[in-house]
């Protein structure tokens, strides 16, 4: 056996020293150029993101910040840091960029360290609302550490019950209020959260983890001038690598920074920091700008085709990436829902809606979002048809691939994303 180092970044080279990987990689590809992508909190990453990735700089042990690392050796790391941290900056118009966390839960997870000790209080949106597992689920270090309070929507809105949050933030006097979540269709009210943090004394904290490509790309509010900090995924709509960063105010700079590293992380993934400079300097072009609006175009096309199959989108509609539909007019389960898209080429998630009665493992809607079919240039012709196939899948169709229904409408995916192939090249 030889004892050459493998250092390929060719996938040939990858082919021929392990075939089973290549082949997993391979087959990837081929899934997502398959089938329709419609999980709201996907996208597909650019080549040169991808590249980024794949570089060098993940052989880097680099704990600490740029200019002031426990390791030697890390001069060019600290030149990728640099620009990422700056890159943010500018694009959200924010005093501070932290960009190291690891994934948006581990963002999340520096906010609470940063302003909160165990058992203090966090008023959040409760997960079966649309909030998200880190907001004080109780299967959550967040809901195991801390005393977490939760607000809803309205029942006839199906939109945040702002009345409720400000009875509740006055009740209970919580140091942080979170706004933000995995399954809001409309946007927030910002202002309102930062007027009533002031009234309370309390930090004012987003998790913007599903919207704030929307924002880099200035396609709605910014959370920014109003937040404290601001958390979020580099994945989604924003394009990027599987990570997270945060955005803050001057003031929580060192305090936050802190709270990522040595409390909550060590070594930083340099070649994820490089990714994340890449798709930040991406996100500040006009293209870029013109894709997310597609993205609220094509969301906003999607819940209206769904809408008139009887498949009724929550709050009325969506302002942004995502809808979350009702199906019980149509008797179909959101667990069934998504094994019979799944069977016929379509990819989407089962999901608690408002007030829902079914459990959140059975759930009574499903979501579905727009990032990665606008990625691959499909517009809202397309969003029609994509509709179209949804409801027929779902209200005819099977979980079993080789029923005559999910063979006809796999068989018309193939065709459509066909048309816009993923990754072309």
């Amino acid at each position: 056996m030889s004892t050459t180092p493998f250092y390929g970044s060719d996938y040939d080279e990858l082919a021929a020293f392990d075939p089973d990987i290549a082949g997993v990689l391979l087959s990837e590809l081929e899934r997502l150029r398959g089938g329709l992508q419609l999980i709201a909190s996907e996208n597909m990453s650019s080549p040169a993101v991808l590249t980024a990735l794949g570089s060098t700089l993940s052989n880097k042990y680099a704990e600490g910040y740029p200019g002031r690392r426990y390791y030697g050796g890390c001069s060019e790391v600290d030149k990728a840091e640099n620009l990422a941290i700056e890159r943010c900056k500018d694009l959200f118009d924010a005093d501070h960029a932290n960009v190291q966390p690891h994934s948006g839960a581990s963002a999340n997870q520096a906010v609470y360290g940063a302003f909160l000790s165990p058992g203090d209080t966090i008023l959040g949106m409760a997960l079966p609302m649309g909030g998200h597992l880190t907001h004080g689920t109780k299967v959550s270090f967040s809901g195991k550490w801390f005393n977490a309070v939760h607000y809803g929507v309205d029942k006839r809105s199906e939109d945040i019950d702002y009345d409720q949050v400000a009875e509740l933030a006055r009740e209970h006097k919580p140091k942080v209020i979170l706004a933000g979540g995995s399954a809001i269709p409309r946007l927030i009210d910002f202002e309102f959260f930062r007027n009533l943090a002031d009234e309370i004394g309390a930090i004012f904290w987003v998790d913007a983890a599903h919207f704030i490509g929307l924002v880099a790309g200035k396609a709605i509010p910014s959370p920014v001038p109003y937040a404290d900090v601001v958390t979020f995924t580099t994945h989604k709509v924003l394009r990027g690598p599987r990570s997270g960063a945060l955005v803050c105010k001057a003031e929580h700079a060192a305090k936050l920074d802190k709270a990522v590293f040595p409390m909550m992380q060590g070594g930083p993934q340099m070649h994820t920091i490089a990714a994340k400079a890449v798709n930040f300097k991406e996100c500040a072009t006009p293209e870029y700008a013109a894709y997310v609006n597609a993205v609220i175009a094509n969301a906003q096309a999607l819940a209206a085709g769904l809408d008139a199959h009887g498949i009724r989108p929550t709050t009325g509609g969506t302002d942004t990436h995502l809808s979350l539909h009702d199906l019980q007019a149509v008797g179909v389960t959101g667990a069934d829902a998504e094994a019979r898209a799944d069977a016929a080429g379509i990819v989407l998630n089962k999901n608690a809606i408002p007030f829902d009665p079914a459990k959140p493992n059975v759930a009574s809607g499903i979501r579905v979002g727009t990032p990665s079919v606008t990625t691959q240039g499909m517009g809202p012709e397309q969003m029609k048809t994509i509709a179209d196939l949804i409801a027929t899948a779902v209200t005819k169709g099977d979980a079993d691939p080789d029923n005559a229904v999910s063979k006809e409408v796999r068989a018309q995916v193939h065709e459509l994303v066909g048309q816009f192939p993923a990754y072309p090249r």
